[in-house]
C-alpha cells in the first residue's frame, strides 16, 4: 500500500482568501486508524467568526446584491455546477483525506465523494428552476388587486455540520443555501473538517466571488457557539446531538432567529414473520446498521424481530456479521474502520458495558478486533434480551451497535418502535405490501423505509419528529430552507379606494 500524501496545511477561507486564525491556535489531526498525528486544523475564535460573517453580509450586499444574493438563480447554478465539476476531478484524492481524517472505508468515502458532487449539481438545477418561479401570480377574488410571489435569500446562514459524513453533510447545507442566494459561513467538526477546508479551495480554483463561502474550523463553544448568537446571521442550520441543538436554538431565540435542526435518532427496524428471504433481510438490518461504522443519525439501531423468525434471523445475523472485514479502511473490501475519535471508541464501549451490567446479552461483538491492535476500531456489536428502560434501547450510541427486541403482534410492534424520544426514521420488511404501507403511517418519524434501510436521496426531503429536531433537507425542501416567500399587492383601479369620504372642495 502506497504511503498516503502529507495532509495540507490550511488557513481559514474567509473573504475569499486564507488566514491564520486570529489568536494563532491549531488543533492536531488524528488518523483515528492509526492513532498518528497526520497534520492540524486551525482553530477558530469569536474574533475569526467576526470576520468571517462581515464578510458573509457584504458579499450578500455588495454591489446591492446583483453579484450573488439578487443574481439570477442561472447564474449562481454555474458555480455550483462548477464547484460539481472540480469534485468529480478530485473524488479520489477527497475521498482519501476523508478517509485519512474519520477512519470510514475507502469504498464509502468515494461513494460520499460522489454524492456530494451530485448534491452541488441537484441545487444547481433548483437554483435555475427558481427563476421561473418569481412572480408567481396568486389568484384573487377581487380585480382591484393584485399578487405576486418573491423568493428571497433569508440573508446570511450558520452552518454547522458534524463529522460523520464531513463534507457530504455540510454540502447539504451549503448547496442549497448558496443556490437560494444566501451566503454563509460553515463550521464544520473539529474531528474532520479537512475535506471542507478543500472545499475552499475548490470555492478560489473556480472564481466563486469572495465571502460568499466563508469556512471556519474550531471547536464548539469558541467558533460554534458565536455563529448560532451573532446578530449579523440570520439563520443557523445545525446537524449534531441533541444537547448541542438545545443550545443553539437557545441562543437563537435571544433574537427569534430561524433555525433548523437535525438531531439524533434512535430509530427502529421492524421484521416480520412473512419473510421468505432471511438473508436479504439481514443483510438490510447490516446496512442499516454497521455502514458507516453505526455513525448515522438515523441507523436503525433498534431491531424488532418477530418471536417466529426471532432464533433462525439471530443466527444468520451473527454468521453475516462474522464475515464483516474490519481493517485498516484504505485496505480493499473493508466494510467496517475505525470509528472517528478515541473519545467516541470510548463512549461506544461504555455504552456496551453499562448493557451487560444491566443484565442484556452481548450476543456478538463489543470489543476491540483481536487483529488490530492500534485505531479505535470496534466489532460490529449485537445486544440482545433488552428491556425497554435500559440505556442502550433509549441512547443513541452513534457506533456499529444494534439492539434487539422480540415481538408477538403488529399492535405490540408499532409500540415498541415508537418507544423513543427520537422521531428521524424507521423501517420495516415484510412480504406484505399492505402491512408495510400501514406501520409506515403509524410509525413517528420523518423518514420511514419499506424492506430496505438507509438509502438516502437528494431529491427526497430528509429531517425527523420529536427530539430528532426540525425543517427539512435535501429535495425541494431543503431550498426552501433558505428562502423567505415576500408577498407583493398592488392596487390597481384608477378609482379611489372609497373607505374614507373625500374631503369637500372649497
Amino acid at each position: 500500500m502506497a504511503a498516503p500524501p502529507a495532509i495540507p496545511r490550511r488557513g481559514l477561507f474567509i473573504g475569499g482568501g486564507w488566514r491564520e486564525p486570529t489568536l494563532g491556535r491549531r488543533i492536531p489531526v488524528i488518523n483515528p486508524a492509526t492513532e498518528e498525528t497526520i497534520g492540524d486544523i486551525p482553530a477558530a475564535t469569536a474574533e475569526d467568526v467576526e470576520l468571517a460573517v462581515a464578510a458573509a453580509r457584504d458579499a450578500l450586499t455588495r454591489d446591492g446584491g446583483s453579484a450573488w444574493s439578487r443574481a439570477s438563480g442561472a447564474a449562481r447554478a454555474k458555480y455550483l455546477n462548477a464547484i460539481a465539476s472540480k469534485i468529480k476531478e478530485k473524488i479520489t484524492y477527497l475521498a482519501l483525506l476523508e478517509t485519512l481524517d474519520s477512519g470510514k472505508p475507502k469504498d464509502e468515502a468515494v461513494a460520499d465523494m460522489e454524492d456530494v458532487a451530485a448534491c452541488f449539481e441537484y441545487y444547481a438545477g433548483l437554483a435555475e428552476a427558481l427563476d421561473g418561479k418569481q412572480n408567481a401570480p396568486i389568484s384573487l377574488p377581487m380585480e382591484n388587486f393584485k399578487t405576486y410571489i418573491l423568493k428571497e435569500p433569508i440573508g446570511v446562514v450558520g452552518l454547522i455540520t458534524p463529522w460523520n459524513y464531513p463534507l457530504l453533510m455540510a454540502t447539504w447545507k451549503v448547496a442549497p443555501s448558496l443556490a437560494a442566494g444566501c451566503t454563509a459561513v460553515l463550521k464544520p467538526s473539529e474531528l474532520a473538517s479537512l475535506t471542507c477546508l478543500e472545499l475552499g479551495v475548490i470555492c478560489e480554483e473556480i472564481g466563486l466571488p469572495s465571502g460568499v463561502l466563508n469556512i471556519i474550523t474550531g471547536l464548539g463553544p469558541d467558533a460554534g457557539a458565536p455563529i448560532a448568537s451573532h446578530p449579523d446571521v440570520d439563520k443557523v442550520a445545525f446537524t449534531g446531538s441533541t444537547e448541542t441543538g438545545k443550545r443553539i436554538m437557545t441562543a437563537a431565540a435571544q433574537m427569534v432567529k430561524p433555525v433548523s435542526l437535525e438531531l439524533g435518532g434512535k430509530s427502529p427496524l421492524v421484521i416480520f414473520d412473512d419473510v421468505a428471504d432471511i438473508d436479504k433481510a439481514v443483510e438490510w438490518a447490516m446496512f442499516g446498521c454497521f455502514f458507516n461504522g453505526g455513525q448515522v443519525c438515523s441507523a436503525t439501531s433498534r431491531l424488532l424481530l418477530h418471536e417466529k423468525i426471532a432464533d433462525r434471523f439471530l443466527d444468520r445475523f451473527v454468521e453475516w456479521t462474522k464475515n464483516i472485514k474490519i481493517s485498516d479502511p484504505l485496505e480493499e473490501g473493508c466494510r467496517l474502520g475505525s470509528v472517528v475519535s478515541e473519545g467516541q471508541y470510548e463512549k461506544i464501549k461504555k455504552f456496551v458495558s453499562t448493557a451487560r451490567a444491566e443484565g442484556a446479552t452481548i450476543l456478538h461483538g463489543g470489543d476491540r478486533p483481536k487483529h488490530l491492535s492500534k485505531g479505535f476500531f470496534i466489532e460490529p456489536t449485537i445486544i440482545t434480551d433488552v428491556s425497554t428502560s435500559m440505556q442502550i434501547w433509549r441512547e443513541e450510541v452513534f457506533g456499529p451497535v444494534i439492539c434487539v427486541k422480540v415481538f408477538k403482534t403488529e399492535s405490540e410492534a408499532v409500540e415498541l418502535a415508537n418507544d423513543t424520544h427520537y422521531g428521524l426514521a424507521g423501517g420495516v420488511i415484510s412480504d406484505d405490501l399492505e402491512r408495510c404501507e400501514r406501520i409506515a403511517k403509524v410509525i413517528h418519524s420523518g423518514i420511514m423505509w419499506i424492506n430496505c434501510s438507509q438509502p438516502t436521496l437528494v431529491q427526497a426531503p430528509w429531517g425527523g419528529n420529536k427530539r430528532s429536531g426540525f425543517g427539512r433537507e435535501l429535495g425541494e425542501w431543503g431550498l426552501e430552507n433558505y428562502l423567505s416567500v415576500k408577498q407583493v399587492t398592488k392596487y390597481c383601479s384608477d378609482e379611489l379606494y372609497g373607505w374614507y369620504q373625500r374631503p369637500s372642495k372649497l
